[in-house]
């Protein structure tokens, strides 16, 4: 799963006012293209303008839709936070203890 958060250009903002579009359906487009499922897309006030909830099969395809979307020109910016399930949290936490991390300067 993914969480990726986004902000329009002020351009793609006027464009959309001239012509409001439901983005929801582009945006299910790209991600089953490759192979993945759109689980939600909001818009908010603050920091950034949408917010999206995205299932991919892997890295790379994710970052292959984050790529073409921010190739587009219609965001200013656009983050992608990798989400893990609490199974994996739990998986990862069992490993850590055999990761013998040292602080700096100790």
């Amino acid at each position: 799963m993914y969480l990726t958060r986004f902000s329009y250009t002020p351009e793609t903002w006027a464009r959309m006012i001239d012509n409001p579009e439901d983005r929801r359906e582009a945006a299910r487009r790209y991600i089953e293209s490759v192979g993945g499922k759109l689980h939600g897309f909001w818009y908010a006030f603050g920091e950034h303008d949408g917010w999206n909830l995205w299932e991919a099969p892997d890295n790379v395809s994710m970052a292959a839709v984050a790529l073409a979307i921010g190739a587009g020109g219609a965001v200013s910016s656009m983050e992608t936070t990798v989400l893990l399930s609490v199974e994996d949290t739990i998986e990862a936490l069992g490993k850590a203890k055999s990761v013998r991390y040292r602080p700096p300067a100790t």
